[in-house]
């Protein structure tokens, strides 16, 4: 067993095989460690994250090698057949990589019984491990931005079914309409850790269908079910005139959801997410609006007082009284205004918040948009109406101005930011020489960036190590390093699970600029020494399942 820095506040610890992570995950979790937020298997390792002032690395390492790891999970495991058309694009470069026909590779993949060993990098991706050991296909050297939901796929020994549209770098090898993540269905997962899978030709599709309710797969979207009592026009709302290039609810995100592969998501910039609340007088986990490069026009129903924190834009109000309102400060609407956002210098993602709290109905106990799960509220749209709930309590003292300054954020084109990392867990898997022109050269954010994940652009490094990394846990902050050498910065949608070795992680403090990162900013990275072995300084106190933030 070796325990490895995943963050400054995430350890990973590696096992020697997918049963013992299982094993340890149980007893881990059995313990209830105070400090320990929600853990992550992956084929060889168990992520662990934690609060450094509740609880040390050197605790939960000490907590784990004394762990009985005898236990085995009880219950007939389910026997799940998925219908597939191999009609995958990257079919034949499979067959030419293991030296055999396209028609044999299909003929293995329905032959083959696989075993569904744990669930991560998006809600319902089930990693399933079969008995062919001919099947074993590395991962592609750079990862697509889009591969279609229902996508059959193989990368190294596993072989996975993609819930929905995402990037990915798995192997495509065929696709199918059994529905893989339904929220009208129950368990809304189609597989489940233990589960015994085959996967057979297209002609068992419509039995299948039958027997996971494929029907309900297109439930209404969230929005259409989410307009409030102001959508008559008689209730206090705030109407989206225009939403700009993207704005999403979002809050301080969904914790306890990891075992069917649901990431936490939530504001990327929380501390102007709080911000926003606590200048209106909200609690802070209330939903806010993200506004991303600005542009959202909002006309009020009923009078309302508001406020945006986060990059610093242009506040117009259009209305009987004309006017420009102050960034960072409560303000008010009468009935009838029109609030424009116009477009930050710096930074990406403005943070606005209403009095008494954005109406809408949950998602996962949650308002948080996660955009690669394609879970919480769609993006705004005009015409949307959104219900204001009333305030729970007196409006508080004003926070003057000054008090609630933005912060420096970066520019596109503007001076370099640095951003401070820890290295590990997979840093072993680049040479000195590569760490090295890893930070000492500046690193463009590409187009391509979005909540998932920044995708950067420089001098590509190279890996010291070659073959294929199993899929493990990763964090928010994580630089993972795909064989194209380019790197990508987990954000807060990023995947629960990854096969690319993880460089380092942005420490936590340094996650909100990491998420205001705009598309052309440069970036420089600097090592730090992680902190997770020192003495906690505060008392532990009795923990509640997934507070860990």
């Amino acid at each position: 067993m070796r325990v490895l820095t995943a963050r400054d506040d995430a350890v990973l610890i590696e096992c020697d095989s997918l049963d013992e992570t299982i094993a340890l995950f149980d007893a881990m979790t059995a313990l209830r460690i105070p400090g320990v937020g929600e853990m992550v298997p992956g084929a060889r390792t168990l992520l662990v994250p934690f609060r450094p002032a509740r609880v040390t690395a050197d605790e939960i390492e000490a907590a784990a090698r004394a762990a009985d790891l005898s236990g085995v999970r009880a219950g007939e495991p389910r026997r799940l057949e998925i219908p597939t058309r191999y009609d995958g694009e990257d079919l034949a470069e499979v067959a030419d990589l293991l030296g055999i026909s396209a028609d044999e590779v299909v003929r293995r993949h329905t032959n083959a019984t696989f075993t569904v060993g744990f669930v991560g990098f998006a809600p319902g991706f089930a990693y399933l491990t079969g008995d062919d050991p001919v099947l074993d296909v590395p991962r592609r050297s750079t990862p697509r931005t889009r591969i279609p939901a229902g996508s059959v796929a193989l990368a190294g020994t596993y072989s996975g079914v993609y819930p929905r549209e995402s990037p990915g770098g798995w192997q495509l090898i065929g696709t199918t309409e059994v529905p893989m993540w339904d929220l009208d269905r129950d368990p809304a997962a189609f597989m489940a850790p233990g589960d015994i899978v085959t996967f057979s030709v297209d002609a068992a599709t419509e039995r299948a269908r039958a027997t996971v309710s494929a029907e309900r797969a297109n439930a209404p979207k969230q929005t259409d079910q989410a307009q409030p009592e102001g959508a008559d026009g008689r209730g206090s709302a705030l109407e989206v005139v225009s939403p700009g290039l993207q704005t999403l609810f979002q809050d301080l995100g969904r914790d306890g959801y990891a075992s069917m592969g649901v990431s936490a998501s939530g504001s990327l910039d929380a501390p102007a997410h709080r911000q926003a609340n606590r200048l209106v007088g909200n609690a802070p986990g209330d939903p806010t609006l993200e506004v991303a490069y600005g542009g959202l026009r909002l006309r009020a129903h009923g009078p309302q007082v508001v406020a945006v924190a986060g990059a610093e834009v242009e506040l117009t109000v259009d209305g009987v009284l004309p006017r420009t309102v102050p960034f960072g400060a409560a303000f008010a609407l009468d009935d009838g205004d029109e609030l424009q956002l116009g477009s930050p210098t710096s930074g990406v993602r403005s943070y606005l918040a209403v009095r008494g709290g954005f109406d809408a109905p949950p998602v996962l106990e949650s308002l948080a948009t996660d955009l690669l799960a394609g879970l919480g509220p769609d993006a705004l749209e005009a015409g949307d109406v959104l219900g204001v709930r009333e305030p729970a309590a007196p409006l508080a003292p004003a926070i003057s101005v000054a008090d609630a300054a933005p912060r420096d954020l970066p520019a596109a084109g503007g001076d370099s930011v640095e951003l401070r990392i820890v290295l590990g867990p997979r840093d072993d898997w680049f040479s000195a020489e590569e760490i090295s022109r890893f930070t000492s050269q500046e690193w463009q954010v590409t187009p391509q960036s979005n909540r998932v994940g920044v995708r950067l652009e420089g001098d590509a490094l190279t890996r010291a190590k070659g073959g294929e990394l199993p899929s493990e846990g990763c964090v928010s902050g994580a630089l993972q390093m795909p064989p194209s050498g380019q790197p990508v910065l987990f954000l807060a949608d990023h995947p629960l699970t990854g096969g690319y070795p993880v460089l380092g992680a942005v420490i936590t403090d340094d996650l909100p600029l990491a998420g205001q990162l705009p598309v052309g900013a440069t970036v420089r990275f600097r090592i730090v020494e992680p902190r997770i072995h020192q003495p906690r300084t505060q008392t532990p106190r009795t923990q509640t399942p997934g507070e860990l933030r």
